[in-house]
């Protein structure tokens, strides 16, 4: 009788165990689902972030505007180098300067119609540089050009077109190139860094090719 009793107790506590593995299985899979959906989550709000609009005191709205601003003033010293200098090359330069940057100006208008917001904010320039470097003392953003500088350069003739224009120019991109390091470090947007990336790469080329041509002009 002891031996049928512990028989029907071991069998009864066998029956008990049976299922545990399976009741196992399903919290590990619960919790696989419950994971997957999380990292479903977390991806899907990643994305949403990655494709929203910059705001109004962006990074990227800052360079939009600002460099928009510092192209134009290199777009009208590029068509005075054009038209006006003496060296073939200063005005193929000049020409090409004047190209290359009206059409990232355009670019980066859309940029700012596309993200909603207008071509001037309420931010001083320069306020968005990760560095703090703002404007110069005569409220200009890195390597522009004083009104001054820019009366000369109109009213210059013969080879000192050459002269102010391969000066006034080096001294623009410089600034430039600074604008656009300072946009790579606050930015991951693809299409910002492309934009920078290449003001970056065409600017250090041209300022060789100015100094060159400084060099042979005395």
């Amino acid at each position: 009788m002891a031996t049928a009793v512990q028989d029907a107790s071991v069998t009864e506590d066998t029956e008990a165990v049976e299922p545990r593995p399976a009741s196992r299985t399903l919290r590990y899979l619960t919790l696989a689902v419950t994971a997957l959906l999380l990292l479903g989550v977390g991806w899907t709000g990643a994305t949403l972030f990655a494709g929203r609009a910059p705001g109004e005191e962006s990074a990227e709205a800052g360079f939009a505007r600002d460099m928009s601003r510092h192209h134009a003033q290199a777009v009208e010293m590029g068509m005075i180098g054009y038209a006006n200098a003496q060296s073939p090359e200063i005005q193929q330069i000049g020409y090409d300067i004047a190209l290359t940057q009206q059409a990232q100006i355009g670019q980066m208008q859309r940029w700012l119609q596309e993200w909603d917001l207008l071509p001037t904010g309420t931010r001083p320039a320069m306020a968005w540089m990760p560095d703090g470097a703002g404007v110069d003392a005569n409220g200009l953003m890195p390597g522009m050009a004083t009104r001054e500088e820019m009366t000369q350069l109109h009213e210059a003739q013969g080879v000192e077109v050459d002269r102010l224009f391969l000066q006034l120019m080096i001294k623009h991109h410089l600034g430039g190139v600074h604008m656009a390091d300072g946009v790579l470090q606050a930015t991951d947007r693809p299409e910002v860094v492309r934009m920078a990336e290449a003001m970056k790469q065409a600017q250090q080329k041209e300022i060789n090719e100015l100094r060159k041509l400084q060099q042979t002009i005395g």
